[in-house]
């Protein structure tokens, strides 16, 4: 028995490490994720008549605004967790914990399996992926493991002194701070995005080799002596004709999901400009296609817009400065154009040039605010936080 709950603890507490250092290397990555979450949530609850509907509403708005918040502080605790179990600390305590945490999971995860929305929980962060359903299965295995541990706890000792184990648990909590601290400052240590180093961007933009496509069933609806009715395209009546038949309307459904049928980078369009055409209307100019396909670029990538002061602007200045001497394109690429333009022109930016891209599209490829990339014909050669703008000026001047 001893054997058998140790063997359950130390399994369950190094599946905690792992889904918990996973994340933390990407803390932003698992806060987009939760806001994906709460705009599915208040979307059914919009079409709901739950009496609860108002309350839950308000807090999930609160919720989303401190996703970031709420993904380190559950990071941080996945490694504790996990590394208290293998220590056997205060087993009584984190027994509870990860229970009352895994009946949360599990919830999250059987909605998701239910609805098929989010398609992907993020469990394990962007670097590994795995199906609603098994998100769901395994947690509902976690909660009996847990639910094993927290009554047979009697039989856990403590691995090393009460001291001792305090002193590591320290570590421990210190390490799973620090890790995300360096992530939103540097950037991912392990970069599991489309937009890492070496990836094509124009690549990752189309179709996997092995995409298959949804299976679509079209539906036809019509009206015959009165009465609707309904046939797919490939089972229209014997006696069908204009005269008999009247449509109504058509609709497609979906009978089959496809797989890996979205390519890994989508809606990565920098648009530049509006112009009038000669026709004398107004458009604007995509200038995807060129610049990634020019030898060489720099694109600098923002999320929110700093102020006209922030700690990184003599740094960028340099690089700037440094990328025009050798006569390398700089981008500056946001959501907001016309703000940007303001901002950076009056950080001394002249010649400027800003390009507008899909608000989701920025948040993949920055986990930092703002994040500079070097694209060799499209291929992501190189790409710093706005704390490393020192290392790209040196990059740049090679």
């Amino acid at each position: 028995m001893k054997v058998t709950i140790n063997i359950i603890r130390i399994f369950v507490g190094l599946l905690f490490i792992f889904s918990g250092l996973v994340k933390a290397n990407d803390p932003l990555g698992t806060a987009y994720k939760m806001e994906e979450y709460f705009e599915v949530w208040n979307a059914d609850l919009a079409t709901s008549t739950f009496f609860l509907k108002d309350a839950l509403t308000n807090l999930f708005h609160f919720l989303n605004d401190h996703t970031l918040f709420l993904s380190i502080t559950m990071n941080a605790f996945e490694i504790i967790a996990g590394v208290a179990l293998l220590l056997g600390w205060r087993m009584k305590l984190f027994s509870w914990l990860l229970l009352l945490l895994m009946i949360f999971f599990t919830i999250l995860t059987g909605y998701t399996y239910k609805t098929g929305r989010p398609t992907n929980c993020g469990c394990f962060g962007d670097c590994i992926k795995i199906t609603p359903e098994y998100s769901f299965y395994k947690d509902l295995l976690l909660s009996a493991l847990i639910l094993v541990i927290l009554f047979a706890r009697k039989h856990i000792k403590p691995l090393f002194s009460q001291r001792l184990n305090t002193g590591l648990m320290f570590l421990a909590t210190i390490f799973s701070f620090g890790l995300q601290w360096y992530s939103l400052r540097y950037l991912p240590p392990v970069d599991c995005l489309p937009f890492k180093k070496g990836n094509s961007i124009p690549e990752k933009m189309k179709l996997p080799a092995n995409a298959v496509p949804d299976s679509i069933v079209m539906t036809f609806v019509y009206e015959k002596q009165g009465q609707k009715v309904e046939f797919t395209a490939d089972k229209f009546p014997a006696d069908f004709n204009d005269s008999l038949y009247k449509f109504i309307n058509r609709y497609d459904k979906v009978a089959r999901k496809g797989k890996n049928n979205e390519p890994p980078i989508k809606g990565f369009s920098l648009i530049g400009p509006k112009y009038v055409d000669s026709a004398g209307v107004e458009t604007v100019s995509d200038s995807t296609g060129v610049i990634l396909s020019q030898p060489q670029s720099l694109l600098l990538f923002n999320t929110d817009l700093p102020g006209n002061h922030p700690a990184w602007k003599k740094d960028l200045l340099a690089v700037y400065g440094e990328a025009n001497k050798k006569g390398i394109p700089f981008y500056f690429v946001t959501n907001n154009r016309d703000s940007a333009i303001t901002v950076y022109s009056q950080m001394g930016i002249k010649n400027i040039n800003v390009l507008s891209c899909d608000f989701t599209a920025i948040r993949t490829a920055a986990r930092s605010n703002p994040t500079l990339y070097l694209l060799n014909n499209g291929i992501v050669k190189d790409k710093w936080s706005f704390a490393n703008f020192d290392e790209a000026k040196k990059a740049i001047e090679k």
